[in-house]
């Protein structure tokens, strides 16, 4: 069986190997009128055309180590590859999408067209302004072709690395199938996005609550809206819409958060539940990768198995730990945020409903094409919400393995400090013995120890008030360095590992600064030694 990388450097082609003719150029499509940006903290006008930027970068995570090997050497601040340090799943990049599906499939512009469209309706937000509530509608339109079993199977094998669909379990072959199915359909470009129909919801998710989530059911609010341009030539739209309010409770006159059930007529499907959120009050956002599920995204070999085929499993009991929030916390708003594409977010989605409380849900559009857009969109994501609520206060739930979160949420609460109420960040170096990434802890000096924590069991966080902005357990020592943590040999670490901040044993008081200091040719051998195992974990 040919390794990981090998397997990774064939994807591209393997798919060609599917084609049975190669796709004509794709047509320019031209945009719609673009609205000038404005710079207001809220919502900046009444409908807002806000298509994602396209960056389409041609990368090699193999190659990228590869190459960076010899300039680390020289020293680690910001040398470290993006892509290493991460744990971005490389095996969601590239995937293929418009003709080049159709060509893989080997499927003509008429049996296309006779198939049902269908609508990926990410469950948005909405907030209140001087013209009343707008609702972001993001999503994308696309149709599911009717693939065979034995085709699905040859696809899937194409993402399972180590192993033959044939030889998984039953139910896992169905997992493996059910998700490929997700990735190979037909993005619907420059299209119109039907007509959406509004309605009172009476509840989404599971948290035990009626209704669940902190929302409640809408007093009112059903109508009809349309959308107000056609979609990208990805198929995918994302604009805020105003409605009105019949019925609905006004946002300044409320604390509560509405919910509406929102439907694109004529679609298969095309469901999604839209959260009406007032200008004030708790919004916690967060990623699902390795702090709400297991995902492992740091060993590719699991990662790809826990992705592709087995069922997804939450991590510990933070179901739980979400659940006590949705009580306890007044009003609270949630939005689960990933950097997965768009194309398997449904299965995402579905497992968030099925263990944890409703909430609106935000991901990575299919113009964020390459693991360098990846590293931006969570930002992009970030910002807007914080712009759209400006007078809410923001919890921000992730974990160590991804370089984007370090970098951002300490980022954000220097930029942001009345905005940032807490940063919850689990420590997945400590927590499993094959994550091997590092991660800096150099954003959060300067930040008061009270608005975050760096925590190794779910049970780390019960108890927190995070109303009061209590954000810290002190029964959960810290030991940041403020520099590189969880690299090999404890170098950068500070103290014992206790589930905190680092993944070192020593107990030494040598700084991080001069842990890194102690000799050329013995640092060249432990980073080489570090690559190594870098390498070996892509093999």
């Amino acid at each position: 069986m040919p390794s990981y990388a090998s397997r990774r450097l064939l994807l591209p082609a393997a798919f060609t190997a599917l084609v049975a003719a190669a796709p004509g150029a794709v047509p320019a499509i031209g945009q719609p009128n673009a609205v000038a940006p404005r710079d207001p903290l809220i919502t900046p006008s009444v409908v807002e055309y806000n298509p994602s930027r396209t960056l389409k970068l041609p990368r090699d995570i193999l190659s990228d180590v590869k190459g960076d090997i010899g300039s680390v050497l020289s020293g680690l601040g910001s040398d470290i590859p993006s892509e290493v340090a991460s744990g971005v799943p490389d095996f969601f990049e590239d995937l293929p999408i418009g003709d080049s599906v159709q060509s893989s499939l080997g499927i003509d512009d008429d049996q296309v067209a006779a198939l049902p469209t269908q609508v990926l309706n990410l469950d948005p937000y909405a907030n209140w302004t001087s013209e009343g509530w707008n609702i972001r509608f993001h999503g994308n339109v696309y149709k599911q072709p009717n693939t065979s079993e034995e085709k699905l199977n040859d696809l899937a094998n194409i993402f399972l690395v180590g192993t033959d669909i044939e030889d998984l379990p039953e139910e896992h072959q169905k997992n493996a199938r059910n998700l490929t199915a997700s990735i190979f359909v037909l993005q619907q470009g420059d299209v119109e996005v039907d007509t959406i129909h509004l309605e009172p919801a009476p509840g989404q998710g599971s948290s035990g609550q009626p209704g669940g989530g902190g929302a409640e059911e809408a007093s009112g609010g059903t109508q009809d809206v349309q959308l107000p341009y056609n979609t990208t030539i990805e198929g995918d739209f994302d604009a805020f819409v105003p409605i009105k309010l019949n019925g609905l409770t006004p946002g300044n006159e409320t604390s509560k958060i509405q919910r509406l059930n929102t439907h694109v007529e004529g679609a298969t499907l095309g469901n999604g539940t839209a959260y009406l959120v007032p200008p004030t009050g708790i919004s916690i956002v967060s990623d699902i990768d390795d702090i709400l599920r297991v995902t492992k995204i740091y060993d590719p070999k699991e990662g790809l198995l826990n992705s592709f085929a087995r069922d997804f499993v939450p991590w510990e009991n933070m179901p739980d730990i979400y659940a006590n929030w949705s009580a306890t916390v007044p009003d609270v708003h949630f939005i689960y945020a990933s950097t997965t594409p768009e194309q398997v977010s449904r299965a995402y989605m579905q497992f968030i409903y099925a263990n944890y409380p409703g909430g609106s849900f935000d991901t990575r559009p299919l113009n964020f094409s390459d693991v360098k857009a990846t590293l931006s969109i969570r930002m992009f994501l970030l910002n807007k919400m914080f712009e759209t609520f400006p007078q809410r206060k923001f919890v921000l739930v992730a974990d160590t393995s991804n370089s984007d979160v370090m970098k951002d949420y300490p980022q954000l609460a220097h930029d942001r400090p009345d905005q940032v109420q807490c940063i919850l960040l689990r420590n997945t170096s400590a927590t499993d013995d094959s994550d091997h990434f590092p991660y800096d802890t150099s954003g959060f000096e300067g930040i008061d120890q009270s608005k975050y924590m760096f925590f190794k069991h779910a049970d780390d966080l019960m108890g927190l008030d995070l109303a009061a902005g209590q954000c810290y357990n002190q029964s959960i020592p810290q030991n940041l360095t403020f520099g590189y943590q969880g690299l090999p040999l404890g170098i950068g670490d500070d103290g014992a590992v206790n589930g905190s901040a680092n993944g070192g044993n020593g107990g030494g008081g040598e700084s991080a600064a001069s842990a890194l200091h102690f000799g050329g040719l013995q640092y060249s051998a432990v980073f080489a030694g570090f690559m190594g195992m870098m390498i070996y974990q892509l093999m």
